[in-house]
């Protein structure tokens, strides 16, 4: 073993830190300058996300936003705007408003200080005790532990822990075999290592142990339960939510969108008017007042979140003129394509892009609204 890879009596770790130095992936864009800026980024959108979809978004954001202070004067549109399609949005909303937090503390005009302790890390929105292992172990070489998703699985896993990590005390076990391991010398390395084999090694199906550096003392390759931990928590059954967007398309060609509150799953992202199930067509022409030239209706459809899932069924109107009902901020009116940076929701995108497609508002089968003039 090389002796740079041995950061003390660790055997576990030592045996980490030698594959990373052998096999780790040491270029990816937020590991070749090592920033506490640049570590919090990458870390907050490695949230429950992949790498390969984590680099371009990481790569366009920090061109963007290279700094917490350009970060803090952005708009919370633009902001979102770059993290549309990444999911999870709270995310992009925590990073905003913990950089303006950090900022509004700092001397007008200065390099804004990044905080160097856990307990100022986890003060600031968005940032937990394993984000801020993160950061503190990477950027500032502070021997601080982790325990992502991926760490919980190798630990589980090496320790033969059977309890499924979301629990109380599977979790006080796991923090506990984390810091044992957390090296004093190349903390930054082995939480990069330890993140690392546990994404492309130690992997939650398959897990390739022939190829594992601490296969001679994993308890679960030894009783063969490789693929039972880490366990699993009861299942649940997701709901199904109803609701019908209703995507309004003015004289030239301008969608309405209206912006969502800043709290929820897309707190402060713009979308076409949703109103729940039992709203119909029917109703919602009387309720906004609109004279619609023509609609259509394609299928329904399903998009699913962590905790739920969320049944969609579309209605493009084809309105005369705008709305009155339209003119607070909430609403805007919006061409795709048009240049303009706003966050949209997953939905909206889909929504938004039906415009482009054929299935059948080309020759809208719904025709005029019954009721309504033509």
């Amino acid at each position: 073993m090389d002796a740079h890879a041995s950061p003390g009596d660790d055997w576990f770790a030592n045996r980490l830190l030698a594959w990373f130095d052998e096999h780790g992936r040491r270029d990816l864009p937020w590991q070749t300058e090592r920033t506490p800026y640049r570590v919090w980024v990458s870390e907050v959108m490695l949230q429950q996300t992949q790498v390969t979809t984590v680099v371009p978004y990481f790569e366009r954001f920090v061109g963007r936003f290279p700094d917490v202070r350009s970060l803090a004067n952005a708009e919370l549109d633009e902001v979102l705007h770059l993290w549309t399609g990444l999911g999870y949005y709270a995310r992009g909303r925590n990073l905003h408003a913990a950089a303006r937090q950090l900022v509004a503390a700092a001397p007008p005009d200065n390099e804004v200080p990044f905080p160097d302790t856990l307990e100022a890390l986890t003060a600031l929105p968005g940032i937990g005790r394993s984000t801020a292992g993160a950061i503190l172990s990477i950027a500032f070489a502070k021997p601080v532990p982790i325990l992502d998703a991926n760490v919980k699985r190798v630990l589980c896993r090496f320790h033969g822990v059977t309890g499924p990590p979301a629990e109380r005390a599977t979790e006080t076990a796991l923090w506990s075999f984390a810091e044992e391991h957390t090296p004093a010398d190349r903390p930054g390395d082995y939480t990069q290592a330890i993140m690392d084999f546990g994404a492309t090694h130690c992997r939650r199906t398959a897990p390739a142990c022939g190829a594992c550096p601490v296969h001679e003392r994993c308890t679960a390759l030894a009783n063969g339960m490789q693929e039972q931990l880490p366990a699993s928590p009861p299942r649940r059954d997701r709901p199904a939510r109803a609701v019908r967007a209703f995507v309004l398309i003015d004289p030239d060609g301008a969608c309405l969108l209206e912006q969502r509150d800043a709290t929820g799953v897309w707190g402060g992202l713009w979308s076409p008017v949703e109103r729940p199930f039992d709203k119909d067509v029917r109703s919602f022409v009387r309720e906004w007042n609109i004279d619609v030239e023509r609609s259509a209706a394609p299928p329904p459809f399903r998009h699913s979140f962590t905790h739920f899932h969320l049944d969609v069924t579309p209605h493009y109107l084809w309105v005369r003129a705008r709305p009155s009902a339209t003119g607070d901020e909430r609403f805007a009116w919006y061409r795709p394509n048009d240049g303009r940076e706003i966050g949209l929701s997953g939905v909206a995108r889909r929504l938004l892009a039906g415009l482009d497609l054929d299935l059948d508002l080309a020759h809208p089968s719904g025709g005029a609204i019954p009721g309504k003039s033509k």
